[in-house]
Formats: C-alpha cells, structure tokens, sequence
C-alpha cells in the first residue's frame, strides 16, 4: 500500500510548510466553530470546508513549480516572525546555562555563561561593554 501511494504522489506537490500551516488554522478555525453558534458558525464551517479542499488542491497539485512559488512566498513573509519564536525557543533551552542580556547601545542580544559573578560584556557588534551579574 506504501508503494501505491508512494507511486500516486511522484510528481505531485505533497505537504510543505504553507500547507502544514494551513492545516493548524484550519484546525483551530474548527474548534473555535464548534464553541459559534448561528450564522457566524457556519460561515466558519464553510471557511474550513474551503480551507480543506484548497489543502488538498496544493498536496495534490501536479504543479509543482507554482506551488514551490506559493511556499517560497509565505516562508519569505514570515521569516521574521518565525525566526523570533526559534530565538526564543532557543533560549528557552539554554537557560540554565547561559544568561541573555541586550547591549544598551545596538540592542544586540549577547550570551554569557551563567554563574560567573559580576563580569564585564564587551558587544560582538558595536565594541560597547558594560558590567552585568550572571
């Protein structure tokens, strides 16, 4: 059965990163219309319904060049809303070793190891330095 579909999507656009993305607003549009009652409601379910059917228009869309355009679209628009939330996931991981302080001069963010005492930062950036508790 893999083979078959294997076979059936060759040449076919599958699912990238717009799609993925629509598929979570898709999602969400659902939950939040089952909780809607009245006309609002079933605008949204009309609005999943078409979602749906434009998903499964670009997974199975043959062309792919025009799909790599539509993703390279989105991923360019959202570049900079998607590489703050990895920033911050990142620091999120390496907080227990690293401390994270902003250069009052550029604003660049600047690690330094946690646990060192009172230390001087000098700014990769601006060559600015200032004193800091890690």
């Amino acid at each position: 059965m893999r083979e078959k579909l294997a076979r059936f999507m060759a040449g076919r656009n599958g699912v990238d990163q717009l799609g993925r993305e629509l598929m979570y607003v898709t999602f969400a549009l659902l939950l939040a219309s089952l909780f809607v009652k009245g006309r609002a409601g079933e605008i949204m379910r009309l609005l999943v319904f078409i979602l749906i059917a434009y998903i499964y228009f670009r997974m199975f869309s043959r062309n792919v060049s025009r799909r790599r355009a539509e993703n390279s679209w989105y991923l360019d628009r959202t570049y900079s809303a998607r590489s703050y939330f990895r920033s911050l996931g990142e620091r999120w991981r390496q907080r227990r070793d690293y401390k994270f302080f902003r250069c009052p001069q550029c604003r660049t963010l600047l690690r330094v190891p946690r646990g060192k005492g009172k230390i001087k930062i000098v700014c990769r950036k601006c060559g600015n330095s200032f004193i800091r508790n890690t």
